[in-house]
């Protein structure tokens, strides 16, 4: 940036990546200043990243070059940075005419204290720092009991957010109709995946775009992983691609049951907020005294889809060769890792937090809680998924185990690693030990 840049705001990109119905985006634009968009490379998130072809930096490169290229075409630019945060934003601040910082809330425990540093940055140097809602319809203390507590059950919280609701929360934001005001400036090229230590590799993402029919019929639909019943729409609600107000509203108008799991999100989301200690520790602190096999060797067939149980190894597969598995596979193997295996759902939460392209820190450690009945809401310990019977009720012709298992029937696959009625008897008498009957849980 020139010495001779005006005044100007900035808009921070982070979890929001699209131009239109941006909340915060819309509100920078009508400051009154120039904007000037900006999007920063965290190292502090990127350098635990083991992957070099991780394909969510891919995802988050390709649309910032697609979003870099609609600004230029409207004479302004997005500028692109990698390195750490409150580095950048201290040369920013010192050596820009930058009024106002203005950005979108992120709930996650680290977003949190990231914004706060900043946040006193900008107090040091007399610049404004103002935070939106936006990727969410009710944030984490909007939808409480009445004396003010969270919820900790999905279905009261659920009825008291659609209680809530007014339609008129789904506005949308007409952040792209106010171009004019984007900061009339160059940037320097985006950093290359390569200069960030990442690979490009060819990769088909999901469109951004729900598909209307699979919406209609996801109640009937939602639970076969043999077809298309699902939106995919989780990678973009991840990012940010995808307005949470243009999804609920089409979910409003097409299925209850597509709204439902909005909902279950946001639940997640809450608990998250409220309940921090949950990224390491159990919900419920008797669930951490259970006294886990964690068998590397076990584990790590479970990884590779090598468990000998053909539903369980699908969804390993499909995790590893797309970043995507269709969330009643996601329920089976959470399931036979924590209850058949006796391996810490903690174990079972990072190898999704490594490989899953809409990894999402709130539901990934909720679902995993939920499956070892040590979270919100959550399954009853005694209940132990037959993979047998679930896949006899949602993959009857066997159609998903051929697509991801090949070899499955034939002499080639492996022998399954335990017993079903042997596991479930020995899960529960460890579960049982560490926290008693279910209903002193």
């Amino acid at each position: 940036m020139t010495s001779s840049t005006p005044k100007h705001n900035i808009f921070w990109f982070r979890r929001d990546l699209r131009l239109n119905d941006n909340h915060g985006l819309f509100q920078a634009l009508q400051s009154g200043l120039p904007v000037k968009p900006i999007f920063i490379f965290d190292r502090e998130i990127l350098d635990k990243l083991d992957n070099p072809q991780d394909r969510r930096v891919l995802f988050i490169h390709q649309t910032l070059a697609g979003i870099k290229q609609k600004l230029q075409s409207h004479g302004s630019d997005l500028w692109v940075y990698y390195g750490n945060p409150e580095r950048i934003w201290t040369e920013l601040v010192t050596t820009g005419n930058v009024e106002n910082i203005y950005s979108n809330k992120d709930y996650e425990p680290y977003a949190i204290q990231r914004d706060e540093r900043i946040k006193g940055l900008c107090t040091t140097h007399g610049v404004g720092f103002h935070q939106f809602k936006d990727q969410v319809v009710f944030e984490c203390a909007e939808v409480v009991k009445d004396d003010g507590l969270p919820y900790t059950v999905y279905t009261p919280y659920s009825k008291r957010w659609k209680a809530q609701f007014k339609p008129e929360m789904l506005n949308p934001y007409s952040s792209e109709s106010l171009s004019q005001h984007f900061l009339q400036e160059k940037s320097n090229p985006m950093p290359t995946l390569l200069e960030m230590g990442f690979e490009e590799t060819p990769f088909h993402f999901p469109e951004s775009k729900p598909d209307e029919e699979i919406i209609k019929a996801y109640a009937e639909q939602r639970d076969i992983p043999s077809v298309r019943g699902t939106t995919r729409m989780s990678v973009h609600l991840r990012f940010g691609t995808i307005s949470i107000r243009k999804l609920a509203q089409t979910a409003m108008k097409l299925s209850e049951k597509y709204l439902n799991e909005l909902i279950w999100r946001e639940f997640y989301m809450q608990i998250l907020w409220h309940f921090p200690r949950v990224v390491k520790e159990s919900f419920k602190p008797k669930y951490d005294r259970i006294e886990w096999r964690n068998n590397t060797d076990n584990f790590d067939k479970w990884c590779k889809g090598q468990t000998g149980y053909p539903i369980v190894d699908a969804g390993m597969r499909e995790l590893l060769a797309t970043g995507f598995m269709h969330n009643r596979v996601r329920m089976i193997v959470a399931s036979f890792l924590t209850k058949h295996l006796l391996i810490d759902w903690r174990w079972g939460e990072a190898w999704f937090a490594r490989h899953l392209l809409d990894f999402e820190l709130a539901s990934n450690n909720g679902g995993w809680q939920w499956a070892a009945g040590s979270g919100v809401d959550a399954a009853p310990y005694f209940r132990v998924f037959n993979p047998h019977l679930q896949t006899l009720k949602f993959d009857p012709e066997c159609k998903y185990i051929k697509q991801w298992v090949p070899e499955w029937n034939s002499l080639q696959y492996a022998r399954p690693l335990v017993e079903h009625e042997v596991a479930r008897k020995r899960c529960l008498a460890v579960y049982q030990k560490a926290v008693g009957p279910e209903s002193a849980a």
